[in-house]
């Protein structure tokens, strides 16, 4: 009756497959029940789920299955749900200890543990680097604000059930930030500009929080609380082409970085529920189009998926299993200039516009870092690796020169650690599970040599190996994103 009464269109419709079949949706399943292949269907599991993901509503029982043409099909989509397991970023998390979701603390906010947050600040490091070498100015900003900031964005109009309730503080409301960009605006606004000042580029790395139905939360894909690899562009209207193509290009190198080389792009237009008039939309799109085909990339266009204030490009990023990811998006937006009234001189000395334009590369460092995950199944390569080397001692005999060794190689710059207390073949195989990159054995011939053996998770036996040229090495592979 819930969905009945949700039902704008007339007449509401049910569709059928001769007597066998009837469902309250617009069709069509297959056009005949025979098409379906008895040994190509299985059942998969049953599992309770709250009725569009309100915990305040019943809880229902789902039944999940699938159904394929072929038994081929059929089992290469286990294959590949099994695979998926194996790779799901919550159970990594906590097998790796690289992160929690603390109950205690409330659902869909993100603890990061000490090597999850190694990962991090690798992240943050290589993105703010990139992002100084191509004329970005960094920031930081206040994770609250008046509730009458966000009024003068719009966001209170178009996306008030994803904020969180206002609060009071000395009579005024505050509002945590959903959004980064109206903080951005009012540091533009801090003084005058002049078209000799364009384009101005900024960047944060801001924690927003928006309202997410706890039925919906999802390990570090869908959180309450989350970093976005945020800028804005303020530029003139001639620029806007050229802009969006350096951020296509810092967009690439950004994820080629990280493996990523393969991506589905969206080109997506004016909704129904946006402010601005037609002609703004259609330069703003027009924009975005030639940048797109300056770069040589193929899109696709998403009628009606831009958001309230202009049209954007989405990128989905492929992961190994050909999964994709919504990941990058630009936006350009002619409304929000005009909301706060942000204006410069031009060469008539007259006050004109800016344009302003919304970028994110990575989307958010939760949702990346659980993508990253799952890509690489909890091995990551050896420059991301949160522990790059573990020193793994025969007997204790050796544990001094092992000390020695493990401060040697974080003074040069590598993560290392020093693990001791079992049995050398279980100290192999602790370090397997934990995924390290490299274990270097050390012995009594070691120790005589000033000498290591080393095993890699990726290369196997490397054989026994200098001190200095194997700290060499891991720093070669480390530069040159290789393995030893």
């Amino acid at each position: 009756m819930e969905i009945l009464d949700s039902i704008k269109s007339e007449p509401i419709t049910i569709y059928h497959i001769g007597n066998e079949w009837w469902d309250l949706c617009a069709g069509p399943h297959v056009e005949t029940t025979g098409n379906i292949n008895r040994r190509a269907v299985q059942l998969e599991s049953v599992a309770g789920a709250y009725w569009r993901g309100d915990v305040n509503k019943p809880m229902l029982q789902r039944i999940y299955g699938t159904a394929w043409e072929n038994e081929e099909q059929l089992k290469a989509y286990l294959h590949f749900k099994e695979e998926a397991k194996r790779r799901d970023h919550r159970r990594l998390g906590q097998d790796l200890d690289l992160f929690s979701i603390q109950d205690d603390a409330g659902g869909g906010l993100v603890f990061w543990h000490p090597k999850g947050a190694v990962v991090r600040h690798i992240i943050e490091d290589l993105w703010k680097k990139i992002h100084s070498e191509r004329g970005y100015d960094l920031l930081y900003t206040p994770h609250v604000a008046k509730a009458d900031l966000w009024s003068v964005s719009g966001h209170l109009d178009f996306y008030r059930e994803n904020m969180y309730d206002q609060m009071k503080i000395e009579e005024e409301l505050y509002q945590l930030r959903p959004m980064n960009c109206p903080y951005h605006i009012l540091i533009y606004k801090r003084k005058p500009h002049s078209y000799r000042d364009f384009p101005i580029r900024v960047a944060e790395l801001g924690t927003v929080y928006r309202y997410e139905l706890s039925g919906s939360l999802h390990g570090l894909f869908r959180v309450r609380g989350f970093t976005q690899d945020d800028a804005h562009i303020f530029c003139l209207e001639d620029q806007i082409r050229d802009e969006i193509k350096g951020v296509l290009d810092l967009t690439e190198q950004m994820l080629l970085q990280f493996g990523f080389d393969k991506y589905e792009v969206n080109l997506s237009t004016k909704p129904e529920k946006a402010v601005g008039d037609d002609d703004i939309w259609v330069k703003a799109t027009g924009a975005l189009k030639d940048a797109l085909n300056d770069k040589g990339w193929t899109y696709e266009i998403d009628e009606g998926g831009g958001a309230f204030y202009g049209p954007k490009i989405d990128l989905k990023i492929e992961d190994a299993l050909g999964r994709k990811w919504q990941c990058s998006t630009i936006q350009v937006d002619f409304n929000l200039p005009q909301r706060f009234d942000i204006t410069y001189i031009d060469s008539n000395s007259e006050r004109k516009r800016p344009i302003m334009i919304h970028r994110a590369v990575l989307g958010s460092l939760e949702r990346f870092f659980g993508v990253l995950i799952e890509h690489y199944a909890g091995d990551f390569p050896l420059w991301l690796s949160p522990i790059q080397a573990r020193i793994l001692p025969v007997t204790d005999t050796q544990l001094d020169y092992c000390k020695d060794l493990t401060e040697k190689m974080k003074v040069s710059g590598i993560r290392a650690e020093l693990c001791t207390g079992e049995r050398l073949p279980k100290l192999i195989r602790n370090a397997e599970k934990q995924k390290i990159p490299l274990m270097a054995v050390v012995g009594p011939k070691e120790v005589e040599t000033q000498s290591v053996t080393v095993r890699s998770r990726f290369g196997g036996e490397l054989g026994t190996m200098d001190v200095h040229d194997f700290i060499g090495k891991i720093k070669d592979a480390v530069h040159n994103r290789t393995f030893v």
